[in-house]
């Protein structure tokens, strides 16, 4: 096999479509909303990617066969607007490997007559939040006012650090091709997959895109997820409660 392999599924007629692309990434936000969009909406395969510096396994179906790891494009149309839909199980395992699967991505896009992109992901907060903001990088300023109408947040020196892996990479070698890319970050604490940090950056796509979408089942893994926090805050108020306990002991 060589270092990237694409497999050709099928090569549909797409009116300027976008790519949307949701790996897995912090609260796994990208990919619940990846996941949400094939799940409510009709789609079709369209190529599959085989790549050396995935990781090297196989996944076993429910049937008991086995698939290669890959990452996966579909096409499907949200309204009117035609999308190409980016995701996966996995990303890259080292920097080579981030660089020359994004630009087989961006190879791919550009196939299909891609000009826009949206890179989805998570920005982690340390702690568990109510109020879940969007923030936002993109390559040119008149796309960083149309997100700021859509709500998004533009905030100095954040994220931290930057953006990495393909998210970050959508951008900055898109870029250089000469599209245009954003960066759509719903804030997370980063310790859970976060059902309601995907909704909020869903409804900017929505909003951005002009499309509607159904959310239950998004709200249903938000409300199980509910009951893993509140799980989660019963045993560290028990934690702390023993630790007091053991203090006053220990002053006595």
């Amino acid at each position: 096999m060589d270092e990237v392999d694409i497999e050709i599924v099928a090569n549909p007629e797409l009116e300027s479509p976008v790519l949307i692309e949701g790996l897995p990434g912090v609260g796994h936000v990208g990919k619940l909303v990846a996941e949400h969009l094939l799940e409510e909406k009709e789609s079709e395969l369209v190529r599959r990617v085989y790549s050396e510096y995935l990781p090297p396994q196989v996944s076993v179906e429910d049937d008991g066969t086995t698939e290669l790891v890959c990452v996966e494009l579909y096409a499907l149309t949200l309204d009117e607007q035609d999308v190409l839909v980016l995701t996966g199980d996995y990303q890259a395992q080292d920097n080579a490997g981030h660089y020359r699967l994004t630009n087989a991505f961006l190879d791919t896009a550009e196939e299909f007559g891609v000009e826009r992109i949206f890179a989805l992901g998570g920005v982690p907060t340390g702690e568990l939040i109510e109020e879940y903001a969007v923030l936002g990088a993109a390559t040119t300023g008149e796309f960083v006012t149309e997100l700021e109408d859509a709500g998004v947040e533009f905030r100095e020196d954040e994220p931290a650090g930057g953006i990495v892996g393909t998210s970050g990479l959508l951008l900055g070698l898109g870029s250089r091709r000469g599209l245009t890319a954003a960066c759509l970050m719903g804030e997370t604490s980063g310790y859970l997959v976060d059902p309601k940090s995907a909704q909020s950056v869903l409804e900017v796509l929505q909003d951005v895109l002009g499309f509607e979408v159904d959310f239950r089942s998004l709200e249903d893994r938000a409300d199980e997820m509910e009951e893993v926090v509140g799980k989660i805050e019963e045993m560290e108020a028990q934690q702390t409660a023993v630790a007091s306990d053991d203090d006053l002991r220990y002053i006595g």
